[in-house]
């Protein structure tokens, strides 16, 4: 890689649809309002969605420097790399696993990230290629799986967890999303899509639940219009409670250091 970061970590999910994209770019604000230098990386080759919720114009591509290297794009703050710049919305990326992975890899290790405090690496749901792509190539300081505390989500997320955990890499939290939906009317809370499972989850494995957020439009209406709740609410309950993650997540990581990194070890079992 030409610009190693001290730290990257990668932000999972066992399926689509909990919103871990959302989640990613927001934390990775989070991290960035904490004083730190932040990259984020758009790992889903066949879906990226970086480019929008972070404002990015159409327009936008990397630019290149000596014919190899890759330069980041920047946007409030973030040094940002994803399909999403190399392509547009009306084309897709038709391609085998392979492929995917090897895309992965090139933007990886031919970005010039500078000096990153940590990358966060918004990952493709599953557990596949590009997931054990990034566990060989990278070494991970860790991992965040995004869940909602809907049972299929659940054993899914579950997926994930044990699939870090069998190449190595340390899991450092459970982000809960979508907990509690909040009547904009009334105020009156309702556990939509079950309730307790992020924290049942966390307590079996061992880890911490980094946050609970509740099912938000604010927040989805903010990614849509590439925004953040981080920037635009900072004092709303969805705000406070992912600056909350990112700072047992930066606690994490200071502990990290005074340890050797994860060796990246493949099992059939």
């Amino acid at each position: 890689m030409a610009d190693k970061p001290k730290h990257i970590v990668a932000v999972a999910s066992g399926k689509g649809g909990v919103g871990k994209s959302t989640v990613a770019m927001n934390l990775a604000i989070a991290l960035k309002k904490r004083g730190l230098n932040v990259g984020l990386l758009d790992a889903d080759i066949y879906g990226p969605s970086q480019q929008r919720m972070l404002g990015v114009a159409d327009s936008v591509m990397p630019e290149q420097q000596d014919g190899k290297w890759l330069l980041p794009v920047e946007a409030r703050g973030i040094k940002a790399m994803s399909m999403g710049f190399l392509t547009n919305e009306r084309t897709p990326a038709v391609w085998r696993g392979p492929m995917a992975s090897g895309a992965l890899v090139q933007m990886l290790e031919q970005t010039l990230w500078g000096d990153l405090d940590v990358l966060l690496v918004d990952m493709p749901p599953g557990t596949g290629d590009i997931q054990l792509t990034l566990s060989q190539k990278a070494a991970l300081s860790g991992a965040i799986i995004v869940t909602t505390p809907q049972d299929i989500a659940l054993i899914d997320a579950q997926k994930g967890v044990e699939m870090f955990l069998k190449v190595k890499v340390p899991v450092l939290g459970i982000i809960e999303n979508m907990a509690m939906h909040v009547c904009s009317a009334c105020g009156h809370q309702e556990p939509v899509f079950g309730a307790g499972g992020g924290a049942q989850m966390a307590g079996d494995y061992g880890v911490a639940l980094l946050a609970s957020l509740p099912l938000s439009l604010a927040m989805r209406e903010s990614a849509d219009a590439g925004q953040s709740m981080v920037e635009q609410k900072p004092d709303s309950p969805e705000a406070q409670a992912l600056l909350t993650a990112a700072d047992a997540v930066i606690a994490q990581l200071k502990q990290a250091e005074t340890s050797t990194g994860p060796a990246i070890s493949m099992s059939d079992d």
